[in-house]
């Protein structure tokens, strides 16, 4: 198996010196932590990066979800769009320096990213998970059918259990990103690393 990436993704439930003390611990070992606060201002989310600073995460592993404004001024590596963000196309053409990535949960939604220039997606809830338990999961043959009809890179989400990693990267992932699975773990180092037993791990976007 090729280098695998692992993206962590924020889970809005914690406070921001804890977030930022985990972040710290772990950064070696991921691709990317992702500011995925919902609820938070700009100026909330602009504190929480300095935070994450603080902690010695490097500038270069930090992406910010939705909040262009804040990603800009912080400088972060990239920003990853939701349907209810800007488009992607404008995104990139106006701030060409970013890493671009978007959510996607059908071949069309990824086909269509990509012609927009989307440089990544997430495809989810792959398997069943805590967070949409309303919501059937897509499966990993939808994630294959995904993976196997664009070329930027398909990351998998939802319920991603380091059990079940080497199950999606052969169906054409290039990673996997995870929320409580290690962000709520009693140890989050010990959780990062079973992830990184199971993936080849890329410090850089492919």
């Amino acid at each position: 198996m090729g280098n695998g990436e692992l993206h962590i993704v924020s889970t809005g439930n914690q406070r921001p010196e804890k977030l930022a003390k985990i972040a710290g611990d772990i950064h070696p070992y991921i691709t990317a932590i992702h500011i995925r606060e919902k609820h938070k201002t700009a100026m909330e989310i602009y504190q929480l990066i300095k935070l994450l600073l603080d902690n010695q995460v490097p500038i270069s592993k930090i992406i910010v979800n939705d909040r262009l404004d804040v990603a800009h001024v912080m400088k972060v590596y990239g920003v990853h769009l939701a349907y209810h963000s800007l488009p992607i196309g404008p995104v990139k053409g106006n701030f060409p320096e970013f890493r671009v990535g978007c959510s996607v949960h059908s071949l069309e939604e990824a086909t269509l990213a990509q012609k927009q220039g989307a440089d990544y997606a997430f495809f989810g809830h792959v398997f069943s998970t805590q967070s949409k338990p309303e919501s059937a999961p897509r499966g990993v043959e939808q994630l294959r059918s995904v993976s196997s009809s664009v070329s930027m890179p398909v990351i998998a989400i939802g319920g991603i259990k380091p059990g079940n990693v080497n199950e999606v990267m052969e169906a054409g992932a290039k990673g996997v990103a995870v929320m409580s699975g290690v962000l709520e773990a009693n140890q989050p180092l010990g959780k990062v690393k079973e992830y990184v037993s199971r993936l080849s791990i890329s410090n850089k976007f492919r």
